[in-house]
């Protein structure tokens, strides 16, 4: 990781803490329904942008900062901001391939977002299940096991070795998006805390 993001990313890390969901109950027939709902509701949008701040942790160095993500489709834009330097650098790319700007050795280039991520900085980060984690839905991958809030919601998802916990949901849409989700596979942590989403 660069030194000006490494050091400069570590200042808001306080920023993104918030309480576990005291209730946690296991998926019965009508919660599971609620769900796939949700899904068949959500899953063919392919376009959305959010806005928010990101926390990222290896278990040794760790950081937050300021964040875009743009979907359109399967291409993507990725901009992440330090709070005090104001730099910033931007990972973008569709299936073919992905890029990564703004690194003090110029940018470089690689077969997908989660490698590059990993080789230019050391994070990793499951983009391609995120894509659908903060939608609030199941991914691709392997099975998931789901429990539920007081509000019928989703609460914790376990998947691909990833826990994902749902802190808070912003029910000014329909069907409601996630505004807190923490995903954590030891010693890998990601924080995200999203405050707009931009939908069609």
């Amino acid at each position: 990781m660069t030194r000006w993001l490494r050091y400069a990313l570590l200042a808001w890390a306080l920023l993104l803490t918030a309480c576990v969901p005291a209730v946690r109950m296991k998926g019965d027939a009508g919660l599971l329904a609620d769900q796939r709902a949700r899904e068949q509701a959500l899953a063919p949008l392919d376009r959305w942008m959010l806005q928010g701040r990101l926390g990222v942790s290896n278990g040794k160095d760790g950081g937050s900062g300021n964040f875009s993500w743009s979907q359109d489709g399967a291409h993507y834009e990725f901009v992440l901001r330090a709070p005090v330097t104001g730099k910033s650098f931007r990972l973008s790319g569709d299936d073919h391939g992905a890029l990564m700007e703004g690194l003090d050795g110029g940018p470089i280039r690689g077969r997908d977002a989660e490698s590059l991520m990993h080789r230019a900085l050391g994070w990793d980060v499951p983009l391609r299940d995120l894509r659908a984690w903060v939608l609030g839905l199941r991914a691709d991958g392997g099975p998931a096991e789901l429990t539920f809030g007081a509000d019928r919601l989703p609460a914790s998802l376990l998947q691909d070795g990833w826990s994902v916990d749902y802190r808070e949901w912003d029910t000014s849409h329909q069907p409601p998006l996630p505004k807190k989700l923490y995903a954590a596979k030891p010693p890998y942590k990601v924080k995200l805390v999203i405050e707009s989403w931009q939908l069609p």
